[in-house]
């Protein structure tokens, strides 16, 4: 006799694959989003590849700090000039054709790397990886909030972060290592990342296809775009992502040769696990930081970023690693609460149909910032040094902290619920639901004498518009 599975063992079974049926195997959904979870943290497990590296490029190839600041920033800026064209192409052809196009790119970007046999072949992997990064960092934030359940969406920003807190750990603490005690210390890293997207890519290809806008359209409309009614919450979380992504520029672009040169340590892969706290401190946080409301989570994180950066200051000013590290640890809370803040407030008032146009606009900002600064720093680095560098970067994150805490605080609504039902769609949805219940509704305000009242408050929050 064939027992029949309960129908809960069916879901769950159903939550990790999808069997074929008439056509291609797919993830379920629970797969589906640790799979989109792995494309987020590879775009910070990219980024931060050759943050160890750097130094050794500049001995072997006598590069100054303008060009090593310039190989990472021409990754923010291919980020940024993918972004600029086809930041919202994942609501037309779907997130997955769009994650699998930025993981190919990668892929070569890596190779690239690994294979380098003078400095310009490292500029074109670093650009590679930025159009990767442009590609699929969207789309991926995008799946994430679109594949997790509805009483776990709110959640969705957290598990963003942690995805980011991990790839972002692994590649300082794996590419620490092997530059250190492996061989070809410029090179065996690039090589593991490699086939690490060569199994992402895989993973990728068997999640579902889908598109919430229309295939049809025009360039424009793949491009980053923010409805009117949402640009409010936008300032706030831009001005709060621009701050967060500052931080790679001291951490990665400058964090290997601070750590060298002013703070005194030569060993890559101590220096690499001093640089990891600033992820594995953004994982932790990231956790705490989604029961918080957005204004609190962009308030102390302002507040914690302010703090980092002299302690930063203090660091470079003394040689001291121990406030180096007390300096990192907070940075990687303060990026936690600022990123997990400010993507809080974009998701809920993002529309389904223009979301990964806006969360391609919010990070067009924040690499952009990235790759301006380390542009500056690199050249400030050359002329005047690197500790001026550091710490006039420090003073320039500051202000862009006191933007963040100007904006929470007199922004009058944050709350991540109430923009997305003041949103004209789901207002839509309220004067068509709201008929059946007013009639209920009314017979119990009529019980305790206030009648007519039900009504006048149905139509005046129907009539409400979305905050500006």
């Amino acid at each position: 006799m064939i027992e029949k599975a309960p129908d809960s063992a069916r879901r769950a079974s159903l939550d990790w694959a999808i069997p074929p049926a008439g056509g291609r195997f797919v993830f379920g959904r629970r797969a589906s989003l640790l799979i989109s979870a792995g494309v987020v943290g590879h775009t910070l497990w990219t980024s931060a590849a050759p943050a160890l590296t750097y130094r050794l490029y500049a001995e072997q190839w006598h590069l100054t700090h303008t060009m090593t600041a310039g190989i990472f920033a021409v990754y923010p800026i291919a980020v940024v000039a993918l972004l600029i064209g086809f930041g919202g192409i994942s609501d037309h052809i779907g997130r997955r054709a769009t994650m699998l196009a930025g993981l190919v790119a990668s892929l070569i970007g890596a190779l690239l790397f690994a294979l380098a046999p003078n400095v310009w072949w490292v500029f074109a992997g670093r650009a590679l990886m930025g159009v990767g990064v442009g590609l699929s960092v969207s789309p991926s934030t995008a799946a994430i909030l679109e594949f997790s359940s509805p009483r776990d969406a709110q959640s969705a920003a957290s598990v963003t972060a942690t995805a980011q807190a991990v790839g972002f750990a692994a590649s300082l603490l794996v590419g620490g290592g092997l530059t250190e005690y492996g061989p070809w210390p410029t090179r065996l890293c690039f090589w593991v990342l490699a086939i690490l997207l060569l199994a992402l890519f895989v993973a990728t290809w068997f999640l579902s296809q889908h598109t919430v806008g229309d295939p049809g359209s025009d360039r424009r409309s793949r491009m980053p775009f923010v409805p009117k009614d949402a640009r409010r919450a936008f300032a706030v979380s831009s001005t709060a992502m621009m701050a967060a992504y500052s931080f790679g520029v001291l951490i990665l672009s400058l964090g290997g040769q601070v750590e060298h040169d002013l703070i005194g340590s030569p060993n890559a892969f101590l220096n690499g696990a001093v640089l990891s706290l600033f992820p594995i401190m953004l994982g932790v946080i990231g956790i705490v930081a989604r029961s918080l409301l957005p204004r609190a989570a962009l308030t102390v994180g302002a507040l914690v970023s302010g703090l980092a950066m002299v302690l930063l200051i203090l660091a470079v000013s003394s040689h001291d690693l121990l406030i180096y590290l007390g300096a990192t640890a907070a940075a990687g809370g303060a990026y936690s609460l600022l990123f997990v803040g400010g993507l809080q407030v974009i998701s809920a008032a993002a529309p389904a149909n223009h979301r990964g146009g806006m969360l391609s606009a919010l990070y067009l900002l924040g690499y952009l910032s990235m790759g301006a600064l380390a542009l500056l720093l690199g050249a400030i680095a050359t002329m005047w040094g690197l500790s001026l560098a550091v710490d006039l970067g420090a003073a320039g994150i500051l202000l862009m902290n006191v933007a963040t805490l100007v904006l929470a605080l007199s922004t009058q609504s944050l709350h991540p619920i109430r923009p997305l039902l003041l949103h004209p769609v789901t207002l839509t949805r309220v004067r068509i639901h709201s008929d059946r219940y007013v009639e209920v509704l009314e017979k119990v305000m009529d019980a305790v004498g206030a009648k007519g009242w039900t009504l006048q408050v149905c139509e005046s929050v129907a009539n409400m518009k979305a905050p500006r």
